[in-house]
């Protein structure tokens, strides 16, 4: 398996550098608030473009200016280090956009 799945430790410690970030399972879940319905849409662009480039792509969910990103590598049946390295872009991409949780 080219992604192995992260220990227990492994994610507390990633969680831990991941503002507003949970677990539930098998999956990293985190809710913004863009500054308008616009601004949410261009990081859902970006956060698209840079999940093209790592081909892995999370789950979205929009709804006028909150935007919810649930993360998973789903053909390793749980959280990997292409998660955290997902949402640690999530955050960056966020933090520039002015967007909060």
């Amino acid at each position: 398996m080219s992604n192995p799945l992260l220990s227990d430790a492994e994610l507390t410690e990633a969680l831990a550098g991941l503002t507003g970030w949970t677990r539930s399972g098998d999956t990293l879940t985190r809710t913004l608030q863009a500054p308008s319905f616009l601004d949410g849409i261009e990081l859902v662009r970006q956060v698209a473009e840079v999940a093209e480039t790592m081909n892995h792509h999370p789950d979205i969910d929009i709804r006028w200016r909150k935007l919810t990103f649930v993360l998973s590598t789903h053909d390793a049946g749980g959280l990997t280090g292409l998660d955290t390295a997902l949402a640690q872009e999530i955050d960056r991409l966020a933090a520039k956009a002015g967007s909060t949780d």
